[in-house]
This record gives structure tokens, sequence and C-alpha cells, in this order.
């Protein structure tokens, strides 16, 4: 029929004109004059698809651009941050137990002046022994200082083990075996005279004589507003039977924010 054979024209003409030249020439052709556009007849074809192919490209480099910004945010928290200033703010410190107990705790005096209760743990392993590591941050007989003011997730674990010896002070056997509360605190040091304490746990424990060994983990951790230079550091009663395994005992921190 007549309109069939008048789409077919037109459907001929179409591809004629995609076939003509290359494509790259027609898209940089689109701002010819109005005589140009009036003497070309496949220009609403050529216009049409030209137009399509710019507005997929331009999306195109918009979403790798977008994903390009992304990656980068990712890597380098901030947004006009370059890599070799920003990882300031990537502030962490995981200190593990150390085998050398004689210097680890603090000698046994409660509530002496910026030291707090309990015995204070002296010597953590943080030479990259193990798991243990200092990122940013500095470690000071015992205690983390604080770099930079924000807000820090810290974290503690104790292990307390008692194993009777044969041996022992019969006193201090008696002491032990009696009900006790192991205690974990986690103090900090500010300008202010006293420590002040962030966090406290405890069990009230009483281990029998037909017990070859007793064995207590205490942990905690919390998110607290620390400002900088101040200092950090985990008290313990009953340092005696703490035991200062690199896998159980162990001190840290990191800042979220």
């Amino acid at each position: 029929s007549l309109l069939t054979q008048l789409q077919d024209t037109y459907s001929k003409s179409s591809i004629a004109c995609l076939t003509g030249e290359e494509l790259g020439n027609f898209i940089q052709t689109l701002d010819t004059t109005e005589n140009d556009r009036e003497a070309d007849p496949c220009w609403q074809v050529k216009w049409q698809l030209g137009k399509l192919i710019k507005k997929m490209m331009s999306r195109s480099y918009e979403e790798n651009i977008s994903a390009v910004n992304a990656e980068r945010a990712l890597a380098f928290p901030g947004t006009n941050e370059q890599p070799q200033t920003s990882s300031i703010y990537r502030i962490a410190a995981h200190l593990t137990g150390s085998s050398n107990k004689k210097n680890s705790l603090s000698p046994r005096i409660d509530s002496t002046p910026r030291r707090g209760r309990g015995q204070k743990i002296n010597s953590w392993e943080s030479s990259h022994k193990g798991h243990s590591f200092l990122y940013n941050v500095e470690l000071r007989n015992g205690e983390l200082v604080v770099p930079k003011t924000g807000f820090y997730y810290i974290y503690s674990q104790t292990y307390f083990r008692f194993r009777e010896n044969e041996h022992e002070d019969s006193g201090l056997l008696a002491q032990i075996r009696n009900p006790k509360q192991l205690v974990q605190y986690v103090y900090k040091l500010t300008n202010y005279p006293e420590p002040i304490l962030l966090m406290k746990s405890a069990r009230t424990s009483c281990w029998s004589r037909k017990a070859e060994y007793g064995l207590h983990s205490i942990y905690q951790g919390g998110v607290f507003q620390l400002k900088r230079d101040d200092r950090i550091f985990v008290s313990v009663s009953n340092g005696d039977i703490v035991d200062m395994d690199r896998e159980a005992s162990f001190f840290g921190a990191f800042m979220i924010s």
C-alpha cells in the first residue's frame, strides 16, 4: 500500500542519514546555521540522535566522577584534605599484656594522688609484637596520651588467674580464697588533681580448696569525649593474680569522630 511504501522510504532515508558520514562528525555539526538545517533533509534525524548521544555521554561522565569522589571520601576522610594530612584522623592503639609482670604493676597503694584506686598497669607491650600497635598515639608510663580532642571508644580486658602453690604463703592463700572483688578500673588524667574514673567492672569470686586453679576475665568498653593531652590508663585490684597473657589482658582506644 501507499502507507507501507512511505514508511519504507522514510526508514531507508533515516538509515542513509547515519551511513553517509562518521558518528563524531555529525555530533560536532549539531550547532550549524538555520539555512544549513533547512537545506539538509536528514537534519532532524541527526539532531535528535546527536542530542541523545550527548546526554548519555554526559550522564556516564557524571556517574564516573561520583564513583571516584566516593572512593576518595572513603580513603581520605574530609572533603578537601590531601592523603598526607588525613592520616592524623586515624587514631588507634591496641596494647597487650607484657611478660615482665614484675614491672607491669604499680605498688599496692590505694587512693594515692594521680593514681586512683587499685594497682595501675604500668607496662604494656606496644612494640608491634603479637597484636599490639600504636597509630598516632603516644604511650607514657602505661598511659595513652590523647593527640586530638574528640569522641573515643575505650576498651580493656583483664585476666585474673589463681593457681594454688604448695609453697605459697598460707596467709596469702587464705586471703585469696576468701570472697574477693575482682575489679578493673579505667581512668583518665586531666589538669584536675585527681584521676577521673571512666569505667569500672567487678565480680565477687571465691575459689575452693579443691579447685586446682581459678580463672576469670573482665571486659568493658565505652565511648567518651576526651580532650587533647588527656591520658587514660587501667588499674586492677588483686594484682597478685593478674595474668598478663597478651591474648587475654589488653587495653586500647580509637577515635570515632
